[in-house]
Formats: C-alpha cells, structure tokens, sequence
C-alpha cells in the first residue's frame, strides 16, 4: 500500500504528542481501578446498598468479584473512550483543515486510514495492558491476596476485552468521516454502548452472537461465547475499516 510506512510514523508521532489521547487512557484507567476496588471494598465491608445495585456480582468474593466489577465497568467505558478517542483521530482531520493537506500528499488515502486504525489499535492495547497492571495492583493493595492462575486467567480476559473493546470502535472512524467531524462518531460510539447493553440485557443467551456485546459475555464467562461468535469481533472491525477506507477514498473536498 503506498506510502504506508510514512502513513504509520506520522500516526505514531502524532498520537505520542496527543493530549486527548493521554487524557482519556488516564481517566478510563485510573477510573476503572478506582471505582472497581470502592465497590469491592464496599461489598467486603458489608455494604447492602452497595451489594444491592451490584445484583448477582455480590455474590461472589474477593479476585472474582473485583474482576467481574471492572469487566462490566470496562464494557461499557472502554468502547465510550475508544469511540471518543478514534472520532477524534479521524474527525480532526475536517475540523482542524488539515484533510486539504492531506489530499496533496502521495500517500493513499487508503494508507492513511489503516495507519490511523492501527496506531489506534496499539494504543488500546497499551491502555489495556496499563488498566490490566493497575487493576491487578490495586487488588493487592485492598486485600485480596495473591494472584492465583483463576486470578490471572480474569486479568488476561480483560486486557483482550479492552482490547476488543478498541475493535468494536471502528464504526465510530466510517461515521466520524461520513459526518466530517468528531460528534458524528461520538454519537455512534454512544449508540454501540445502547445496543450492547440492550442486546444483553434483552437476549442472555442470543446475544452473544452480537458482536458488540460478545467479549463481554465472554470475558464474564468463557462458556458463555463459543469460537465463531467471539471470532465476528474483528471481522466487524475489518468491515468497518474497509467502509471507512471507501469513504475516505470517495472524499470530496467541495462537499
């Protein structure tokens, strides 16, 4: 693909140097650790209100129920940031001006949106492994004893589910280009959360067969999504990327 190297080293950099990426990965990290370890901590603690908007997560005790906490914090935040935060990356480009810029450079438009889709992917993936450390630090500083291999299979789950999480965001990069700017994505990044939630809240059994809401229902319960279902995750992502390549590559400047 030509210019792709190029395409990836000015992603990279520009990413390094973004305030609004370092800001989120902050507040979705140190928020998931925080507000996971206060309701563990309230529960073990006997807190019966607290216990009582957990629901059937309060039933369970010490790595497990901290774990459980942050994988439905995490399914929810982390698609918000990742939808926020790849609206930004692509919807800049028509709010700052410079898409004129980028329309007069030999680098395909095609590049740049895989070199923008894959900075943002290892971002996430550094966001994860980050929240992932945390989260197994702040377990360990609240009480909850040494990190057994069920401990630590939890924690791996939830890196790949922020990672997934960091997937399941592209369609928030084809509607930020469609709507020429971040709140078109934005807006898109909310409506994935609502799916998500409804679909499990609505279909327990079915609807892991949704993309948006399968690395949830697995990293909850690996029973729980077989294979092929968690396997519709980055073939969503690949579809998404190659709608959002179309567009940028139909772009025109008078419209």
């Amino acid at each position: 693909m030509n210019g792709l190297g190029d395409a990836l080293w000015a992603e990279a950099r520009k990413a390094a140097a973004s305030r609004v990426l370092r800001t989120a990965a902050v507040l979705l990290v140190a928020g998931v650790a925080v507000l996971g370890a206060a309701l563990t901590a309230a529960v073990g603690a006997g807190s019966e209100q607290i216990a009582a908007k957990l629901g059937p997560l309060a039933d369970a005790t010490g790595w497990a129920l901290l774990l459980a906490v942050v994988t439905q914090i995490v399914a929810a935040g982390a698609l918000l940031t990742f939808g926020i935060t790849l609206s930004w990356s692509f919807g800049r480009e028509f709010t700052d001006g410079t898409i004129n810029g980028l329309f007069a450079i030999p680098t395909t438009r095609p590049a740049l949106v895989t070199a923008k889709l894959l900075v943002h992917l290892a971002w996430t993936a550094l966001v994860g492994l980050a929240l992932t450390v945390l989260v197994a630090g702040v377990g360990l500083a609240i009480g909850l004893g040494g990190i057994d291999a069920a401990s630590a299979a939890g924690l791996v789950r939830l890196f790949a589910l922020t990672a997934l999480s960091g997937l399941l965001a592209t369609p928030a990069a084809w509607a930020a280009t469609l709507g020429r700017g971040p709140m078109a994505g934005v807006a898109t990044a909310v409506g994935l959360i609502v799916v998500a939630q409804t679909a499990a809240l609505a279909l327990p059994r079915q609807g892991a067969w949704l993309p948006l809401a399968a690395p949830a229902f697995w990293a909850l319960d690996l029973n729980a999504v077989t294979p092929a279902q968690l396997g519709l995750v980055p073939l969503t992502a690949v579809a998404f990327g190659a709608l959002t390549a179309r567009a940028w590559n139909r772009l025109q400047l008078d419209r």
